[in-house]
């Protein structure tokens, strides 16, 4: 789970509860070439279709990069002393990396392994050529010599849910495109009024934490 909140130092900077505001599109710790990596790896996830956005059109690749940069990217919070043994599914993140060391490692091995094989980088494949290096990843079908593969999906698979779904404070699930998708009006402060309207439609606007922008206002003082 990520703690999006990070330490807690975020009222004595903003004033508030909320993150400081975030420039979508100022990416902090992607290259160029990760950033197509992964825009192109979260649209196979979570493709745009006709019932609206994807991941990519969401800002997903843009809130991992602000959570790669952050305390959870540095796993700051976290024991990272070792041993490093094999630990099983249930013991949950057992490696010796850092989530953004890991970013980093496997972008870098699964193009070189796609440049190798399909003689592309992975942003460039054709779609079912992505979607067969991604579900190779996922089985742990395809080896990485700088970091372990299946660890690193299942870590990009989370991430790109929790970038789909968070609050857009956190720079993704922009213009609330994942709460729409599912119906989620967002966190009103009551909804007294409409308790007991058994299945009407809810007809008010989304908004999130920061209000129907659902990014923080800018301090212009």
């Amino acid at each position: 789970m990520i703690s999006w909140l990070g330490p807690s130092t975020a009222i004595g900077k903003t004033g508030s509860l909320l993150p400081p505001a975030v420039t979508p599109g100022a990416f902090s710790y992607f290259s160029p070439a990760e950033i197509a990596f992964v825009d192109a790896a979260v649209s196979r996830l979570i493709p745009a279709d006709e019932l609206g956005p994807g991941a990519m059109e969401a800002g997903v690749t843009f809130f991992i990069d602000q959570q790669l940069s952050g305390p959870y990217g540095r796993a700051e919070a976290w024991y990272m002393q070792g041993p490093w043994q094999k630990g099983t599914e249930q013991q949950g993140y057992q490696l010796k990396l850092t989530p953004a060391q890991l970013y980093r490692a496997a972008i870098k091995d699964i193009d070189e392994y796609c440049r190798r094989t399909l003689q592309k980088a992975f942003a460039d494949l054709a779609a079912p050529d992505q979607d067969k290096v991604l579900h190779g990843l996922e089985k742990g079908e395809i080896e990485l010599p700088g970091a372990p593969a299946k660890e690193f999906f299942n870590l990009l698979w989370e991430n790109t849910g929790e970038g789909f779904f968070a609050d857009p404070i956190y720079g993704g699930n922009r213009e609330f495109a994942g709460w729409k998708l599912i119906g989620y009006p967002g966190p009103r402060y009551n909804y007294v009024n409409e308790i007991e309207q058994y299945g009407k439609r809810y007809a008010m606007p989304t908004v999130g934490l920061a209000g129907r922008s659902g990014l923080p206002r800018r301090n212009e003082g």
